[in-house]
């Protein structure tokens, strides 16, 4: 049986923290849902991680749903939410419960993410009021990076943080399970998270959040040029992935590599029948 919404949110009714990684395919899902995680998000960051594109923009519905489909197969119990892609909710409600309800139908998410404002609220609502659980996400929006600015904080003056605070009030009105909080100060995230009832999920946004979310890459170590602000290494696998990859490029060129263990057998009769 696989984690609910409901079981989610009562996860902030009991004072229990939330821990929610990013996962691309069926074999990173299967590990972090081994581990205990109870939500995956099938970020479009992928965009990023596993296409190497410098932004989310290039991502596809198509490729969305193909990557929910590879982590729902991975895994049994995990909640599985599927961000929308960039340009398949802004449009129209009904634009954005059509593609939303394909990432449920064919790509088996459980819920569906949507980043934007206090103007995206109706859209939250419509989906919603149809059966499609939604996860908001204010704050520093990857999908508006070329509009913000690039990778800004967010809610640091007056106005923007009564803008955010006004936004998360939305989606909880319009029926959102919870929202992530994005690139925004901590005393901010902070104060949200006490005006809420839902669940703030918190990603550069402090400590003061009902939960977090990291890429799992960031966690890893695999990507070994950069570390955002936000993420805290774990472990240093990308080294660890070129130490392998070269000893096994040294045992191949030494011919040390496949020995007999790694070889079939078979009847030598048979070979001197052959020419």
């Amino acid at each position: 049986m696989r984690i609910t919404i409901r079981d989610i949110q009562r996860l902030k009714t009991e004072r229990r923290r939330i821990a929610m990684l990013t996962a691309y395919d069926a074999t990173m899902a299967r590990l972090v849902e081994a581990a205990g995680i109870p939500i995956i998000l099938v970020g479009d960051s992928l965009g990023m991680v596993v296409q190497g594109h410098q932004t989310t923009l290039p991502v596809t519905l198509e490729q969305m749903i193909y990557h929910t489909q590879m982590v729902v197969r991975g895994t049994q119990r995990a909640l599985i939410v599927a961000d929308m892609p960039f340009a398949t909710y802004q449009i129209s409600a009904e634009q954005a419960f059509a593609n939303a309800a394909r990432l449920l139908q064919e790509g088996g998410a459980g819920a569906v993410k949507l980043e934007g404002g206090e103007s995206l609220a109706p859209t939250v609502a419509r989906l919603t009021e149809n059966g499609i659980p939604v996860m908001a996400h204010i704050g520093l929006t990857p999908q508006h990076v070329h509009q913000i600015g690039g990778w800004r904080v967010q809610g640091r003056d007056l106005a923007a943080a009564r803008a955010l605070v006004a936004a998360a009030k939305a989606h909880e009105a319009s029926g959102a399970f919870a929202i992530v909080l994005e690139g925004i100060p901590a005393a901010l995230a902070a104060h949200i998270t006490a005006r809420l009832s839902i669940p703030t999920i918190g990603i550069g946004a402090g400590a003061g959040c009902d939960g977090q979310v990291q890429v799992l890459h960031d966690l890893l170590g695999l990507i070994e040029d950069f570390t955002p602000k936000h993420a805290r290494r774990y472990a240093k696998l990308g080294m660890a992935i070129r130490k392998v990859v070269a000893r096994y490029i040294a045992d191949v060129e030494a011919g040390a590599f496949p020995s007999q263990a790694h070889s079939f057998s078979m009847d030598e009769s048979i070979l001197a029948e052959l020419d």
